[in-house]
């Protein structure tokens, strides 16, 4: 079976082909990337040997693009995601994120109902998965967890335009009957994660001897995934969800920011006074949980790796592999013109 991929370039979508081509050695895999600052070829040097991994530069929004991949390869399934997913460039300019996360979604939302209602109608196995985000229901109060069924509540740009794109999928879904699948992961880490996020920041400012930012004073809690169970996890609902629902994916590991960063400078033997407090970040969400009840049940997926064990791992994956970030935190540095090396 041939799959395609957008966005494989980028942190999940390249941990998540190499996932698929390992763990399903008979399909092959089309890999459709712009290649914009976030996406790293690098990411994916060990498989530009491997007959069943396909790549082509291109854009999502590219419609001329998108049917040559449907008549070349014939895909049968379609797991999208390509994205701007940084909320602090969201904040500083939105347009790029509405083109690629709404219209680019809707671009490949219309070319893939024409494919499948032209070819593929009868084929019950054909499925479109978006990748979308816990930040589309916006701040969680101290208790509880977002359901797949709490009201989006976006508060940034990044997440108003992956709400967006989310509810133009659940809508194909309704009108044409598309066969759609939607995950809502909570915040993933681990290797091949661009170094503008917060752990890998963290992590290479320390291994550099510097300084590492934290927003206001560390109290936004967030749920984090090692990035190998979200592969597995949008694995088995592409295998097992039921067709036009959406589903969570947390990792049942809350932490304030401040206990995170902690955890990275101990491990990193160093002490408090590296960190730098700066100010917040404007719409800043306080915390964000997932309910993984629905997973569970109809899929029967849980996350396998805990926190200090994915923690440990990615530390030791960035200190091993300093040829491929390094050049990534001197980019970084010359747009923001240093801003981080500053805080």
């Amino acid at each position: 079976m041939n799959i395609l991929i957008t966005g494989g370039l980028g942190f999940i979508g390249s941990n998540f082909t190499r996932y698929y081509l390992t763990t399903h050695p008979s399909d092959e895999l089309v890999n459709l990337d712009k290649l914009t600052y976030s996406a790293n070829p690098e990411n994916l040097r060990d498989l530009s040997a491997d007959p069943r991994y396909h790549f082509i530069q291109g854009d999502i929004l590219d419609e001329s693009i998108l049917m040559k991949i449907c008549r070349d390869y014939s895909p049968r399934a379609v797991l999208h995601f390509a994205a701007e997913s940084h909320v602090d460039r969201s904040i500083k300019g939105s347009k790029a994120f509405i083109q690629t996360n709404i219209l680019g979604t809707h671009t490949l939302l219309e070319i893939f109902k024409q494919y499948w209602q032209g070819a593929l109608t009868e084929d019950s196995s054909f499925r479109f998965l978006y990748v979308s985000t816990d930040e589309v229901y916006g701040s969680l109060g101290p208790e509880g967890f977002f359901t797949e069924d709490t009201p989006f509540h976006p508060n940034s740009p990044y997440s108003a335009s992956k709400a967006g794109a989310d509810l133009l999928v659940q809508a194909y879904f309704e009108t044409y009957a598309l066969p759609t699948l939607i995950v809502r992961p909570s915040n993933n880490y681990g290797p091949y994660q661009f170094p503008e996020k917060f752990i890998p920041l963290m992590i290479t400012n320390l291994l550099e001897d510097r300084p590492v930012p934290l927003y206001g004073q560390g109290v936004n809690v967030r749920d984090w995934l090692f990035v190998e169970d979200a592969c597995r996890a949008i694995d088995q609902v592409i295998q097992k969800g039921r067709i036009g629902e959406a589903y969570n994916i947390g990792g049942e590991s809350e932490r304030p920011n401040i206990e995170v960063a902690r955890d990275v400078l101990s491990a990193l033997l160093k002490g408090e006074e590296y960190l730098r407090f700066v100010t917040d970040r404007p719409g800043h969400d306080l915390r964000y949980a997932l309910s993984n009840r629905k997973i569970k049940q109809e899929i029967g997926w849980q996350p396998g790796v805990e926190f200090p064990e994915g923690l440990s791992r990615t530390i030791t994956w960035y200190q091993e592999n300093t040829w491929w970030w390094k050049s990534l935190k001197k980019r970084l540095e010359q747009e923001s013109k240093g801003f981080w090396s500053k805080t």
